[in-house]
């Protein structure tokens, strides 16, 4: 069994920035496509980025161009640096693999304020 542990969210002001990390607990992030999603209250999670073994990466229309996704093999983490935040980014985010496979995890807050 995978946990995935998310961290880095926060409340920040519109134009902001937020680097988020995701944990695997076990060796997991070299081996597999991954993803960061995210969730706004009453929906459900939706694609933001991902990012593919050999590094190559796509991004959701709304955050080209201000979110990057990366990954630290060695640290089996993944990462997602978010510049010029948007209210409309407010949502719990979470990673997982790409296409989903394993429980989420708790995900991590990230609240953009007007």
């Amino acid at each position: 069994q995978v946990q995935l542990v998310e961290s880095g969210g926060g409340l920040v002001q519109a134009g902001g920035s937020l680097r988020l990390s995701c944990t695997a607990s076990r060796r997991i992030v070299s081996l597999n496509d991954m993803g960061w999603y995210r969730q706004a209250p009453g929906k459900q999670h939706d694609l933001v980025a991902h990012i593919r073994t050999d590094g190559s990466t796509n991004y959701a229309d709304s955050v080209k161009g201000r979110f990057t996704i990366s990954r630290d093999n060695a640290q089996n983490t993944v990462y997602l640096q978010m510049n010029n935040l948007k209210p409309e980014d407010t949502a719990v985010y979470y990673c997982n693999a790409y296409p989903t496979y394993w429980d989420w995890g708790q995900g991590t807050q990230v609240t953009v304020s007007s």
